[in-house]
């Protein structure tokens, strides 16, 4: 499904009524509503919201950050005597997840975002506090522009919150690693992608993307230029919109990363998930490229083209995670969408060791599907082909093969 939909599914706004939340502090009954980022349509409803902290890209060559924020969920400030965070912690998503914890050494992962986040690190520093992890001292974390210098761009508060919430999944999953920042001057495609390439020259061996806009003819040509490096983890956003296709998502130098719902429950893995979806115009993205290859790795046969997603893990604001976030916001926040779910992943790589030199770590998956969760349930939309929106057993469009069960799926 080509994505020139897509600016019109995200400029709509639905509501929903939610029941029954999940757990750790997130049990809210409510009606959600999409609240548009400044200058963006006002939708015409009311009660608890989820905002999206930044606006869809009003042309192609732009990007969005996927980031959304409950906002029906009142801040808890860090020096607060009730501190204590709503949404799921670093214990929660290795207990889902089945990962180590305290993992990360010798690794190096970079988050790409565009703009500046003045507070980054002492954001990152309050999360890492809060939930006992290591602090992030010398040689941990570094910030650059996406020249590698530390002349960073313009600050912007909705970019701020995604950085916010990238850098405290990488803490929660691999929270020995270090962690390197590259801040891109804009979000157009160029800028983002030339960030990707600083990433890696830098020495990062994992970068996740949280960012995505319309597919487009020149993408194959964007490929080369930014994502395809052998050897080297890129994961990348499915969406926030619903079924269909998005870049760089699409790009089969990518592991494409959708979004669950995740629910503690009484079963044997103590969890349960199914497709996010909120509404028609809130969910995981997922669909058939109109312009990628299909990578050999890739058998489904509903569509001839670069199926999205590979992977899954938690993106739903409703059972969201605990965000610190000082510039966008005003500290302890829940997050969600699928900006969440591709720093997860991108840090559970780590957990499984260096990729082989020269190999397409998209791939791994496709090896070893018995080492994830299968999510069989839910949907993100309507489709002609069922499965590349609606979940079942095997692969599926809106959380691929699954979501992590320990890391031997992530390694080649």
């Amino acid at each position: 499904m080509h994505n020139s939909t897509s600016g019109t599914r995200r400029s709509r706004r639905l509501v929903r009524t939610v029941v029954a939340t999940a757990s750790a502090g997130l049990a809210v009954a409510g009606t959600f509503a999409v609240v548009a980022p400044a200058g963006a349509a006002t939708p015409a409803a009311s009660g608890p919201h989820v905002k999206r902290l930044c606006a869809a890209p009003d042309k192609p060559g732009v990007m969005a950050c996927m980031a959304l924020q409950r906002t029906d969920i009142t801040q808890k400030h860090a020096m607060a005597a009730d501190a204590t965070p709503s949404g799921f912690g670093p214990s929660d998503l290795t207990s889902a997840y089945n990962l180590p914890t305290g993992g990360g050494a010798g690794q190096t992962i970079a988050i790409v975002d565009a703009q500046d986040d003045p507070n980054a690190a002492s954001d990152m520093a309050a999360y890492r506090s809060q939930y006992g992890l290591p602090a992030c001292g010398d040689g941990c974390f570094s910030k650059v522009a996406q020249d590698g210098s530390t002349n960073y761009p313009t600050a912007d508060s909705g970019w701020a919150g995604e950085i916010s919430l990238d850098l405290d999944m990488v803490s929660a999953i691999a929270p020995k690693a270090h962690i390197i920042l590259v801040e891109a001057t804009s979000a157009n495609t160029d800028d983002l992608g030339a960030s990707v390439n600083e990433a890696v020259k830098l020495g990062a061996g994992f970068v996740s993307n949280s960012y995505g806009g319309s597919e487009d003819s020149s993408d194959t040509s964007t490929d080369t230029k930014y994502y395809d490096h052998p050897g080297t983890v890129i994961t990348a956003s499915a969406g926030d919109g619903g079924y269909g296709a998005e870049y760089p998502a699409a790009s089969p130098d990518v592991t494409a990363v959708g979004g669950t719902s995740l629910t503690k429950d009484s079963s044997s893995r103590g969890w349960s998930e199914s497709v996010w979806n909120t509404s028609s115009t809130e969910g995981t993205g997922s669909g058939c490229s109109a312009y990628e290859t299909k990578p050999s790795w890739q058998t489904d046969s509903g569509c001839s083209k670069r199926t999205i997603a590979d992977v899954s893990a938690v993106a739903d604001p409703a059972t969201g995670v605990a965000v610190y976030d000082t510039y966008q916001s005003g500290g302890w926040d829940v997050y969600g969408g699928t900006s969440a779910s591709s720093p997860i992943i991108a840090s559970v790589y780590a957990l499984a060791g260096t990729p082989s030199s020269g190999s397409n770590p998209a791939s791994f998956p496709y090896a070893n599907t018995g080492a994830l969760n299968d999510v069989t349930s839910g949907s993100n939309g309507t489709c002609d082909t069922s499965y590349l929106c609606t979940a079942g057993t095997g692969y599926d469009g809106p959380t691929g093969l699954g979501t992590p069960n320990g890391t031997a799926a992530f390694t080649g």
